[in-house]
C-alpha cells in the first residue's frame, strides 16, 4: 500500500511516516518503479508500535536508541510488563524516561505550590 493509505491505516500522516523513516525508526520501505513508497503489514505493525511508544511518553530519541529491537515485539501493541514476549525487567530507556517524568512532575508540583502560595494571602478574607 502507498504512503497515504499506510498513514490512514495507522492513524498518522504521510509526513509522520517520512519523519519516522528519516529518524531511523522505520526502515526505508520498498519503492515502486516510479519511486513511491510501498508499505506492507510488517511496516504497518511497526508504525503502530512506534505510535504506542510515543503515546506512552517515550521520545523519538528514546525509540531510536532501541529501534533495532522493535521487530521483536509481537503484534501491533506492546506486551504487558512481565508477560509473554515482554522483557523480564524494564530497559534502561524506559527507566531513564520514567526518571525524567518524575523529575518533571516534581518540578511542576513545586511550581504549582509556589504559584498557589503567591495567591493564597490575597484570597484570605480580612479578620
Amino acid at each position: 500500500m502507498r504512503i497515504g493509505d499506510a498513514a490512514a491505516a495507522t492513524g498518522t500522516t504521510p509526513r509522520a511516516l517520512r519523519f519516522y523513516e528519516e529518524n531511523g525508526l522505520l526502515p526505508p520501505p520498498r519503492r515502486t518503479s516510479a519511486g513511491q513508497r510501498v508499505y506492507g503489514p510488517r511496516e504497518l505493525s511497526r508504525v503502530r508500535v512506534i505510535r504506542e511508544l510515543l503515546g506512552r511518553g517515550l521520545t523519538i530519541a528514546d525509540i531510536r536508541s532501541c529501534a533495532d529491537r522493535l521487530d521483536l515485539l509481537d503484534g501491533d501493541s506492546l506486551p504487558p510488563h512481565g508477560g509473554p514476549g515482554a522483557c523480564a525487567r524494564p530497559t534502561g530507556v524506559v527507566n531513564r524516561r520514567i526518571a525524567a517524568m518524575d523529575a518533571e512532575i516534581a518540578r511542576l508540583t513545586l511550581l504549582r505550590d509556589q504559584l498557589a502560595a503567591t495567591i493564597a494571602p490575597a484570597t484570605r478574607a480580612p479578620a
